[in-house]
Protein backbone atom coordinates (compact mmCIF):
# COMPACT_ATOMS: atom_id res chain seq x y z
CA UNK A 1 0.00 0.00 0.00
CA UNK A 2 1.35 3.43 -0.96
CA UNK A 3 1.08 6.51 1.23
CA UNK A 4 -1.35 8.10 -1.23
CA UNK A 5 -3.81 5.20 -1.11
CA UNK A 6 -3.48 4.89 2.68
CA UNK A 7 -4.41 8.54 3.19
CA UNK A 8 -7.23 8.30 0.62
CA UNK A 9 -8.71 5.24 2.33
CA UNK A 10 -8.34 6.82 5.76
CA UNK A 11 -9.99 10.00 4.51
CA UNK A 12 -12.95 8.14 3.01
CA UNK A 13 -13.55 6.10 6.18
CA UNK A 14 -13.25 9.22 8.34
CA UNK A 15 -15.67 11.17 6.14
CA UNK A 16 -18.30 8.42 6.23
CA UNK A 17 -18.00 8.14 10.02
CA UNK A 18 -18.22 11.88 10.62
CA UNK A 19 -21.11 12.49 8.22
CA UNK A 20 -23.06 9.68 9.87
CA UNK A 21 -22.46 11.27 13.27
CA UNK A 22 -23.41 14.77 12.15
CA UNK A 23 -26.70 13.51 10.70
CA UNK A 24 -27.99 11.19 13.43
CA UNK A 25 -26.39 12.01 16.77
CA UNK A 26 -28.33 15.22 17.56
CA UNK A 27 -31.51 13.10 17.64
CA UNK A 28 -32.90 12.23 21.06
CA UNK A 29 -32.43 8.45 20.88
CA UNK A 30 -28.65 8.71 20.40
CA UNK A 31 -27.69 9.62 23.96
CA UNK A 32 -28.47 6.46 25.94
CA UNK A 33 -27.07 3.24 24.53
CA UNK A 34 -28.45 0.88 27.20
CA UNK A 35 -29.85 0.88 30.71
CA UNK A 36 -28.79 -1.82 33.17
CA UNK A 37 -31.06 -2.62 36.17
CA UNK A 38 -29.16 -2.55 39.47
CA UNK A 39 -31.64 -2.02 42.32
CA UNK A 40 -35.28 -3.06 42.63
CA UNK A 41 -37.82 -0.69 44.18
CA UNK A 42 -41.24 -2.27 44.33
CA UNK A 43 -42.23 -3.34 40.85
CA UNK A 44 -39.57 -1.23 39.15
CA UNK A 45 -35.80 -1.14 38.90
CA UNK A 46 -33.37 1.72 39.17
CA UNK A 47 -30.90 1.52 36.33
CA UNK A 48 -27.45 2.70 35.33
CA UNK A 49 -27.28 4.29 31.88
CA UNK A 50 -24.57 3.31 29.44
CA UNK A 51 -24.07 6.04 26.88
CA UNK A 52 -23.18 6.54 23.25
CA UNK A 53 -20.75 9.13 24.62
CA UNK A 54 -18.74 6.32 26.17
CA UNK A 55 -18.85 4.13 23.07
CA UNK A 56 -17.84 6.96 20.73
CA UNK A 57 -15.10 8.12 23.10
CA UNK A 58 -13.74 4.57 23.26
CA UNK A 59 -13.81 4.47 19.45
CA UNK A 60 -11.80 7.70 19.34
CA UNK A 61 -9.14 6.48 21.77
CA UNK A 62 -8.77 3.17 19.95
CA UNK A 63 -8.53 4.91 16.57
CA UNK A 64 -5.89 7.32 17.87
CA UNK A 65 -3.71 4.53 19.28
CA UNK A 66 -4.16 2.46 16.10
CA UNK A 67 -2.89 5.42 14.07
CA UNK A 68 0.04 5.75 16.46
CA UNK A 69 0.88 2.05 15.99
CA UNK A 70 0.80 2.44 12.21
CA UNK A 71 2.88 5.62 12.04
CA UNK A 72 5.56 4.50 14.47
CA UNK A 73 5.51 1.02 12.97
CA UNK A 74 6.21 2.56 9.58
CA UNK A 75 9.57 3.85 10.90
CA UNK A 76 10.44 0.54 12.59
CA UNK A 77 9.69 1.49 16.19
CA UNK A 78 8.99 -1.81 18.01
CA UNK A 79 5.41 -2.45 18.99
CA UNK A 80 6.42 -2.95 22.64
CA UNK A 81 7.98 0.52 22.78
CA UNK A 82 4.92 2.13 21.17
CA UNK A 83 2.55 0.29 23.52
CA UNK A 84 4.61 1.28 26.56
CA UNK A 85 4.62 4.94 25.54
CA UNK A 86 0.86 4.79 24.89
CA UNK A 87 0.10 3.26 28.28
CA UNK A 88 2.22 5.79 30.17
CA UNK A 89 0.60 8.65 28.28
CA UNK A 90 -2.93 7.34 28.89
CA UNK A 91 -2.25 6.77 32.60
CA UNK A 92 -1.69 10.51 32.92
CA UNK A 93 -4.09 11.92 30.33
CA UNK A 94 -7.25 9.92 31.09
CA UNK A 95 -7.40 10.99 34.79
CA UNK A 96 -6.41 14.52 33.75
CA UNK A 97 -9.55 14.78 31.62
CA UNK A 98 -11.67 14.83 34.78
CA UNK A 99 -9.15 16.40 37.18
CA UNK A 100 -8.64 19.52 35.07
CA UNK A 101 -12.43 19.89 34.66
CA UNK A 102 -12.78 19.83 38.44
CA UNK A 103 -10.19 22.57 38.78
CA UNK A 104 -11.36 24.82 35.94
CA UNK A 105 -15.11 24.22 35.81
CA UNK A 106 -15.60 23.16 39.46
CA UNK A 107 -17.53 20.08 38.30
CA UNK A 108 -16.91 16.55 39.52
CA UNK A 109 -18.90 14.65 36.88
CA UNK A 110 -17.52 15.91 33.60
CA UNK A 111 -14.54 15.42 31.29
CA UNK A 112 -12.38 17.85 29.37
CA UNK A 113 -10.29 16.85 26.38
CA UNK A 114 -8.55 20.21 26.52
CA UNK A 115 -7.10 19.50 29.95
CA UNK A 116 -6.01 16.00 28.97
CA UNK A 117 -4.30 17.29 25.84
CA UNK A 118 -2.47 19.99 27.79
CA UNK A 119 -1.07 17.36 30.14
CA UNK A 120 -0.17 15.17 27.16
CA UNK A 121 1.74 17.95 25.41
CA UNK A 122 3.66 18.67 28.61
CA UNK A 123 4.63 15.03 29.14
CA UNK A 124 5.07 13.63 25.62
CA UNK A 125 8.72 14.64 25.07
CA UNK A 126 9.75 13.28 28.44
CA UNK A 127 7.80 10.04 28.04
CA UNK A 128 9.68 9.41 24.80
CA UNK A 129 12.97 10.15 26.57
CA UNK A 130 11.97 7.83 29.44
CA UNK A 131 11.16 4.97 27.07
CA UNK A 132 14.52 5.45 25.33
CA UNK A 133 16.37 5.32 28.65
CA UNK A 134 14.54 2.27 29.99
CA UNK A 135 13.27 0.02 27.19
CA UNK A 136 15.69 1.40 24.62
CA UNK A 137 18.77 -0.54 25.75
CA UNK A 138 16.79 -3.75 26.23
CA UNK A 139 15.22 -3.52 22.77
CA UNK A 140 18.31 -2.02 21.12
CA UNK A 141 16.21 0.84 19.82
CA UNK A 142 16.03 4.60 20.20
CA UNK A 143 12.73 6.24 19.34
CA UNK A 144 13.43 9.31 17.16
CA UNK A 145 11.93 12.12 19.20
CA UNK A 146 10.75 14.46 16.43
CA UNK A 147 9.09 11.67 14.45
CA UNK A 148 7.51 10.29 17.62
CA UNK A 149 6.17 13.70 18.66
CA UNK A 150 4.70 14.11 15.19
CA UNK A 151 3.06 10.68 15.42
CA UNK A 152 1.61 11.45 18.86
CA UNK A 153 0.28 14.80 17.66
CA UNK A 154 -1.31 13.29 14.54
CA UNK A 155 -2.88 10.47 16.56
CA UNK A 156 -4.29 13.02 19.00
CA UNK A 157 -5.78 15.08 16.15
CA UNK A 158 -7.56 12.01 14.79
CA UNK A 159 -8.69 11.01 18.28
CA UNK A 160 -10.16 14.36 19.22
CA UNK A 161 -11.72 14.80 15.79
CA UNK A 162 -13.54 11.48 16.10
CA UNK A 163 -14.22 12.15 19.79
CA UNK A 164 -16.30 15.21 18.96
CA UNK A 165 -19.04 12.80 17.88
CA UNK A 166 -19.29 11.83 21.54
CA UNK A 167 -19.89 15.49 22.39
CA UNK A 168 -22.70 15.65 19.84
CA UNK A 169 -24.30 12.57 21.38
CA UNK A 170 -24.18 13.97 24.92
CA UNK A 171 -25.01 17.50 23.83
CA UNK A 172 -21.94 18.99 25.46
CA UNK A 173 -19.31 21.43 24.11
CA UNK A 174 -22.22 23.09 22.30
CA UNK A 175 -22.13 26.21 20.17
CA UNK A 176 -23.82 29.54 20.65
CA UNK A 177 -27.44 29.96 19.54
CA UNK A 178 -27.75 31.34 16.02
CA UNK A 179 -30.18 33.93 17.36
CA UNK A 180 -27.37 35.40 19.49
CA UNK A 181 -24.66 35.07 16.84
CA UNK A 182 -23.28 37.70 14.43
CA UNK A 183 -25.06 38.11 11.06
CA UNK A 184 -22.29 36.28 9.18
CA UNK A 185 -22.70 33.26 11.45
CA UNK A 186 -26.47 33.23 11.05
CA UNK A 187 -26.11 33.27 7.27
CA UNK A 188 -23.33 30.67 7.17
CA UNK A 189 -24.94 28.15 9.52
CA UNK A 190 -28.61 28.72 8.72
CA UNK A 191 -28.86 25.34 6.96
CA UNK A 192 -25.90 23.67 8.68
CA UNK A 193 -26.80 24.24 12.32
CA UNK A 194 -27.40 21.62 14.97
CA UNK A 195 -30.73 21.27 16.78
CA UNK A 196 -30.61 19.01 19.82
CA UNK A 197 -33.50 17.17 21.43
CA UNK A 198 -33.69 15.35 24.76
CA UNK A 199 -34.17 16.71 28.28
CA UNK A 200 -31.23 14.67 29.62
CA UNK A 201 -28.68 16.29 27.31
CA UNK A 202 -26.30 18.88 28.70
CA UNK A 203 -27.37 21.50 26.19
CA UNK A 204 -30.92 21.12 27.57
CA UNK A 205 -30.38 20.95 31.35
CA UNK A 206 -27.35 23.26 31.53
CA UNK A 207 -27.81 25.56 28.54
CA UNK A 208 -31.62 25.50 28.19
CA UNK A 209 -31.18 25.32 24.41
CA UNK A 210 -33.18 22.21 23.51
CA UNK A 211 -34.78 22.68 20.11
CA UNK A 212 -32.75 25.81 19.38
CA UNK A 213 -30.54 26.27 16.33
CA UNK A 214 -26.92 26.41 17.49
CA UNK A 215 -23.55 26.75 15.77
CA UNK A 216 -22.35 23.18 14.96
CA UNK A 217 -19.03 23.75 16.70
CA UNK A 218 -18.49 20.05 17.40
CA UNK A 219 -18.76 19.26 13.68
CA UNK A 220 -16.46 22.15 12.74
CA UNK A 221 -13.88 20.95 15.25
CA UNK A 222 -14.10 17.39 13.97
CA UNK A 223 -13.55 18.52 10.37
CA UNK A 224 -10.63 20.80 11.26
CA UNK A 225 -8.91 18.17 13.40
CA UNK A 226 -9.37 15.21 11.07
CA UNK A 227 -8.41 17.31 8.04
CA UNK A 228 -5.28 18.49 9.86
CA UNK A 229 -4.46 14.92 10.85
CA UNK A 230 -4.75 13.69 7.27
CA UNK A 231 -2.53 16.46 5.89
CA UNK A 232 0.01 15.96 8.69
CA UNK A 233 0.02 12.23 7.99
CA UNK A 234 0.97 12.99 4.39
CA UNK A 235 3.87 15.10 5.66
CA UNK A 236 4.91 12.34 8.06
CA UNK A 237 4.91 9.70 5.35
CA UNK A 238 7.16 11.95 3.27
CA UNK A 239 9.66 12.14 6.19
CA UNK A 240 8.77 15.76 7.00
CA UNK A 241 8.43 15.07 10.70
CA UNK A 242 9.09 18.57 12.03
CA UNK A 243 6.50 20.12 9.71
CA UNK A 244 3.98 17.40 10.57
CA UNK A 245 4.43 18.02 14.29
CA UNK A 246 4.30 21.81 14.19
CA UNK A 247 1.36 21.88 11.78
CA UNK A 248 -0.76 19.40 13.73
CA UNK A 249 0.04 21.03 17.08
CA UNK A 250 -0.40 24.64 15.93
CA UNK A 251 -3.67 24.13 14.04
CA UNK A 252 -5.38 21.94 16.67
CA UNK A 253 -4.42 24.17 19.58
CA UNK A 254 -4.93 27.36 17.61
CA UNK A 255 -8.41 26.16 16.70
CA UNK A 256 -9.03 25.41 20.38
CA UNK A 257 -8.28 29.04 21.19
CA UNK A 258 -10.52 30.38 18.41
CA UNK A 259 -13.38 27.90 18.75
CA UNK A 260 -13.93 28.84 22.39
CA UNK A 261 -15.39 32.12 21.11
CA UNK A 262 -18.21 30.20 19.40
CA UNK A 263 -19.14 27.99 22.34
CA UNK A 264 -21.97 28.62 24.79
CA UNK A 265 -21.20 26.01 27.47
CA UNK A 266 -19.51 27.10 30.70
CA UNK A 267 -15.73 27.12 30.31
CA UNK A 268 -14.70 28.71 33.59
CA UNK A 269 -14.68 32.33 34.62
CA UNK A 270 -13.03 35.06 32.60
CA UNK A 271 -13.34 36.25 29.01
CA UNK A 272 -10.13 34.45 28.04
CA UNK A 273 -10.66 30.93 29.37
CA UNK A 274 -8.20 28.59 31.00
CA UNK A 275 -8.54 26.26 28.01
CA UNK A 276 -7.52 29.05 25.62
CA UNK A 277 -4.46 29.70 27.77
CA UNK A 278 -3.65 25.98 27.72
CA UNK A 279 -3.92 25.96 23.93
CA UNK A 280 -1.48 28.84 23.51
CA UNK A 281 0.95 27.45 26.07
CA UNK A 282 0.81 24.04 24.37
CA UNK A 283 1.95 25.51 21.06
CA UNK A 284 4.84 27.44 22.60
CA UNK A 285 5.91 24.63 24.91
CA UNK A 286 5.64 21.94 22.22
CA UNK A 287 7.81 23.79 19.74
CA UNK A 288 10.31 24.80 22.43
CA UNK A 289 10.78 21.28 23.83
CA UNK A 290 11.16 19.84 20.35
CA UNK A 291 14.21 22.04 19.86
CA UNK A 292 15.72 20.77 23.12
CA UNK A 293 15.49 17.07 22.31
CA UNK A 294 17.80 15.28 19.95
CA UNK A 295 15.81 14.51 16.82
CA UNK A 296 17.28 11.03 16.38
CA UNK A 297 17.61 9.22 13.09
CA UNK A 298 14.29 8.12 11.60
CA UNK A 299 14.23 5.85 8.55
CA UNK A 300 12.02 6.56 5.58
CA UNK A 301 8.46 5.54 6.46
CA UNK A 302 7.10 2.33 4.98
CA UNK A 303 3.33 2.52 5.38
CA UNK A 304 2.95 -1.13 4.39
CA UNK A 305 5.02 -2.21 7.40
CA UNK A 306 3.01 0.09 9.65
CA UNK A 307 -0.35 -1.23 8.51
CA UNK A 308 0.86 -4.83 8.72
CA UNK A 309 1.44 -4.38 12.48
CA UNK A 310 -2.32 -4.28 13.02
CA UNK A 311 -2.66 -7.81 11.64
CA UNK A 312 -0.87 -9.26 14.65
CA UNK A 313 -2.96 -10.51 17.60
CA UNK A 314 -1.06 -8.47 20.23
CA UNK A 315 -1.94 -4.95 19.01
CA UNK A 316 -5.51 -5.99 18.25
CA UNK A 317 -5.92 -7.35 21.78
CA UNK A 318 -4.32 -4.20 23.19
CA UNK A 319 -6.76 -2.00 21.25
CA UNK A 320 -9.74 -4.10 22.38
CA UNK A 321 -8.70 -3.88 26.04
CA UNK A 322 -8.13 -0.14 25.68
CA UNK A 323 -11.56 0.30 24.09
CA UNK A 324 -13.24 -1.64 26.88
CA UNK A 325 -11.39 0.26 29.63
CA UNK A 326 -12.27 3.66 28.15
CA UNK A 327 -15.89 2.63 27.67
CA UNK A 328 -16.15 1.58 31.32
CA UNK A 329 -14.52 4.86 32.41
CA UNK A 330 -16.58 7.24 30.29
CA UNK A 331 -19.69 5.26 29.34
CA UNK A 332 -21.38 4.90 32.74
CA UNK A 333 -23.48 8.02 33.13
CA UNK A 334 -23.34 9.74 36.51
CA UNK A 335 -25.62 12.66 35.57
CA UNK A 336 -28.58 10.66 34.25
CA UNK A 337 -30.60 7.82 35.72
CA UNK A 338 -33.32 5.44 34.58
CA UNK A 339 -36.33 3.56 35.88
CA UNK A 340 -37.09 0.18 34.32
CA UNK A 341 -39.96 -2.26 34.41
CA UNK A 342 -40.31 -5.64 32.72
CA UNK A 343 -43.28 -7.64 31.53
CA UNK A 344 -44.16 -10.80 29.60
CA UNK A 345 -45.74 -10.71 26.15
CA UNK A 346 -48.75 -12.89 26.91
CA UNK A 347 -49.53 -13.45 23.23
CA UNK A 348 -46.13 -15.04 22.68
CA UNK A 349 -46.23 -17.64 25.44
Amino acid sequence: MTAKYFILLLGILAAVYLVWGFRVLPRERWQILAAVPVLKDGSQWAGINLTWYGLLTANAYAAAVAVLFVLLGSINVPLSATAAASVVMLLFCVPASSLVARIVEKKAHTFTVGGAVFVGVLLAPWIIKLINLTLGPALSVSIPSTAALAAFSIAYAFGEGFGRLACISFGCCYGKPLADSPPWARRLFADLCFVFFGKTRKIAYAGHLEGEKVIPIQALTAIVYVGTALFSTALFLHSRYTEAYILSLAITQGWRVFSETMRADFRGNGRFTAYQIMGLVSIIYGVFTMTLLQAGHAPLPDIGSGVFILWHPAPLLFLQLLWFAIFLHTGKSSVTGSTLSFHVHEDKI
